[in-house]
């Protein structure tokens, strides 16, 4: 017999209880009965069950014979280094792979449901807001076998080195990776200086990237895929990587360009 609720529905709901809404609002926001919500839990949640959908154990890249997306990973890492983490999600210990963006941008958020569905073909990744911001996620037991940063505690508070298949995968797609990171803790902006002319002052506009993150082995492997296309930066301040020069930006432009 087929199942009735779309499975992105059911997904939705057990990750609002895991987030500990109670289920008189989880049914509200679903738009089910308080017992589907309850159902849903004791099936999924205490007893572990699957719902027929193999797509939810899809084999892994790395310790099965799962086929991964090179370049979307590449991507998704560089959000993951930048505004992701790895949580086990409610009694049934799955690892949530989560990405949190700001809420303006609909095309970027748009964008991280197909990548994250790249990655782990046949996933159901969903959203929920939160306060000025958006969290993809999607669960998976074999994301800590696709991201070994994973571990305690913040970031740049541990060390962050990448294995040597996820360097050949960067690379291999440096503009892919480049592109999550800027997306995530980056920017594009336009400056501005002025110049003294003959008759006044003249105003000057240029674009420029720029890059921010507390942990120094993140800043460094930033440098290495800017390296990677011969992008010329500096390092305006302690956490701070910028792109200015106008060959430089035009590159990046074509691999990351404005958020939106």
């Amino acid at each position: 017999m087929p199942h009735i609720r779309p499975q992105i529905l059911v997904d939705t709901g057990l990750l609002l209880s895991d987030l500990g809404i109670l289920d008189a609002q989880n049914a509200e926001i679903c738009g089910v009965a308080i017992k589907t919500i309850r159902r849903w839990r004791r099936l999924y949640q205490r007893q572990g069950r699957m719902r027929g959908q193999a797509a939810n154990y899809a084999p892994c890249p790395r310790c099965g014979d799962g086929v991964l997306d090179r370049a979307a990973y590449a991507e998704l890492l560089g959000w993951y280094l930048g505004d992701g983490h790895i949580a086990w999600s409610g009694a049934r210990r799955i690892p949530l792979l989560a990405i949190f963006n700001d809420a303006k941008y609909a095309d970027l958020n748009a964008h991280l449901i197909h990548l994250m569905a790249a990655v782990k073909p046949g996933g159901s990744p969903h959203q929920r807001r939160m306060p000025g911001a958006i969290a993809t996620a999607c669960g998976w037991k074999h994301w800590p076998c696709l991201f070994p940063q994973h571990g305690p505690g913040r970031k740049h508070k541990r060390a962050i080195v990448l294995a040597p298949w996820q360097q050949q995968i960067v690379e291999q797609h440096p503009g892919r990776f480049l592109r999550g990171l800027f997306h995530s803790d980056g920017c594009r902006i336009t400056n501005w200086t002025t110049r003294p002319v003959r008759g006044g002052v003249k105003r000057y506009e240029y674009p420029r990237y720029f890059f921010s993150n507390a942990s120094a082995d993140i800043r460094g492997l930033c440098c290495w895929a800017l390296g990677l296309l011969d992008i010329a930066h500096t390092h305006p301040s302690e956490r701070t990587i910028s792109v200015a020069r106008k060959e430089a930006v035009a590159v990046l432009d074509v691999h990351v360009g404005p958020k939106s």
